[in-house]
């Protein structure tokens, strides 16, 4: 009894240590939007709020406008998840399963993209936009968001792509499958564990991304919501407390989007396991 208890302590202990140093931030930003400002600067910066002013979750809708940013960030967020996910799928199953010239070289250029750092293609993104009419717009951050991230979900979908057997189809091709059918019926479903993951990160880049939305949206009525944020606390930078409530309802789509992908993510890799074996 005692060693079972023992080896229960040991196994339980550094993870619901790691649990709470992982939930400790989120408990703490939750805290932080019931509070007012002497609780938060002065005397009650860790703990619980002794007086619970709900007025800050009000004042995140009625002064921030927090409804308008948050439609903006979810519209660019899912195109860009959209947009990546099925460019980077075409051109990875393409790599990985076809043969044709310059397979190796193109996708070597594609990925090569994740080696260059952002900040130095701005200006002459921006110029670009401005030719293309595309400033002030959706697409004005969406287009850059897709070309940021085609390198990373490139390479893990090349990667999934690699690790099938290419029996799979072989045996399309013999019942009368075409490219189309094989790749879109077949070979997508077996990449569920990557495009889960994919979109996860990519939904986080596009929903928290600050520097290229601040250069290419200046209209009010697009902003996204780091942007909104910005607003918030130069206009109305006294009440953190409002502003603490508006980063609470900002966090609450990325930790469904973790959910529930994270469950999408678990059953296809028991199917692929299922289908491997």
């Amino acid at each position: 009894m005692l060693k079972r208890l023992t080896t229960r302590a040991f196994t339980y202990g550094p993870l619901s240590l790691f649990l709470l140093v992982s939930l400790y931030p989120l408990i703490w930003l939750l805290f932080y939007s019931f509070k007012d400002n002497e609780e938060i600067f002065s005397t009650n910066v860790f703990g619980i709020p002794k007086n619970w002013r709900v007025e800050n979750y009000s004042n995140a809708f009625d002064v921030f406008d927090i409804v308008a940013y948050f439609k903006n960030s979810l519209i660019v967020s899912i195109g860009t998840v959209a947009f990546t996910v099925i460019l980077a799928l075409m051109f990875s199953y393409a790599a990985a399963r076809m043969r044709w010239r310059f397979a190796n070289a193109s996708r070597i250029y594609m990925t090569s993209g994740m080696f260059i750092p952002m900040q130095i293609i701005l200006i002459p993104l921006l110029i670009l936009e401005r030719t293309l009419h595309l400033q002030n717009s959706y697409l004005a951050v969406i287009v850059p968001y897709v070309a940021f991230q085609l390198s990373f979900a490139t390479i893990i979908f090349y990667a999934f792509f690699r690790s099938l057997p290419y029996e799979i189809e072989e045996s399309a091709a013999i019942d009368g499958a075409s490219v189309y059918t094989t790749f879109f019926r077949i070979m997508v479903p077996l990449v569920k564990p990557a495009i889960a993951s994919v979109s996860i990160f990519v939904f986080l880049f596009a929903w928290n991304e600050f520097l290229v939305a601040l250069i290419m949206i200046s209209e009010n009525a697009l902003k996204t919501l780091p942007l909104g944020l910005l607003y918030f606390q130069t206009q109305f930078g006294s009440d953190w407390g409002s502003m603490g409530a508006v980063m609470v309802i900002s966090t609450i789509p990325t930790i469904i989007v973790y959910l529930l992908f994270s469950e999408q993510i678990e059953k296809a890799l028991t199917v692929s396991s299922a289908v491997k074996g």
